[in-house]
C-alpha cells in the first residue's frame, strides 16, 4: 500500500517543482519589467545576473565587468567565447542593427577603443555590467550615451 502513496506523491510533487522556476522568473520580471522570457540560453543566464555588482576583471556572480558577464553567460550556456571585449569583438560575426536577435553582442567604443559589450535582449534593450560602483543592469540602445558609442553588433555561433 505504501507504493501507491509514493507514486501519488511523485505525480503531485514533480509538476509543482517545475512551477517553482516559473515563479522565480516571474519575480525577476516584477523586479525588472524589461526581463522577458528568453529563447537564447546565454540571455537567460545574463538576465539572472541583473543586480550583481560590477567588479573590474570579474567573471562570476560575485562581480562582473562587461566582458566577464558575456564570458560567464555564454560559457554557462555552452559557448566558447574569449574573455575581453576586444577579443569578443574580433570573433563575433557582424550583424546589421536591423537584424538583431536575442543573444547578439553589442559593442561600444569608449575613449577611442572597443571597451564595452552587452548582450542584446529585444526591443533595443540589452543587459550589461556598466561601470565601477554600478550593478549588472538593463540598458537601452535608445539612450543617447549608448546610441552615440554603438559600433557593431556581432553574433557568436
Amino acid at each position: 500500500m505504501k507504493q501507491p502513496a509514493i507514486l501519488l506523491a511523485l505525480v503531485v510533487l514533480i509538476p509543482l517543482s517545475a512551477c517553482s522556476s516559473t515563479t522565480t522568473h516571474a519575480q525577476q520580471q516584477r523586479q525588472n519589467p524589461h526581463i522577458t522570457a528568453s529563447s537564447h540560453p546565454a540571455t537567460t543566464i545574463a538576465t539572472q545576473m541583473v543586480g550583481k555588482p560590477y567588479r573590474f576583471g570579474g567573471a562570476s556572480p560575485k562581480g562582473f565587468d562587461c566582458s566577464g558577464l558575456v564570458y560567464y553567460s555564454f560559457g554557462k550556456a555552452g559557448y566558447k567565447v574569449p574573455r575581453t571585449s576586444e577579443q569578443q569583438y574580433q570573433v563575433s560575426l557582424p550583424v546589421k542593427r536591423s537584424h538583431l536577435q536575442e543573444g547578439d553582442l553589442l559593442f561600444f567604443r569608449i575613449e577611442g577603443k572597443i571597451s564595452h559589450v552587452g548582450v542584446y535582449l529585444d526591443d533595443n534593450q540589452f543587459v550589461h555590467a556598466p561601470s565601477s560602483g554600478k550593478e549588472v543592469s538593463i540598458g537601452s540602445l535608445d539612450n543617447p550615451y549608448w546610441k552615440e558609442r554603438f559600433v557593431k553588433a556581432g553574433r557568436i555561433f
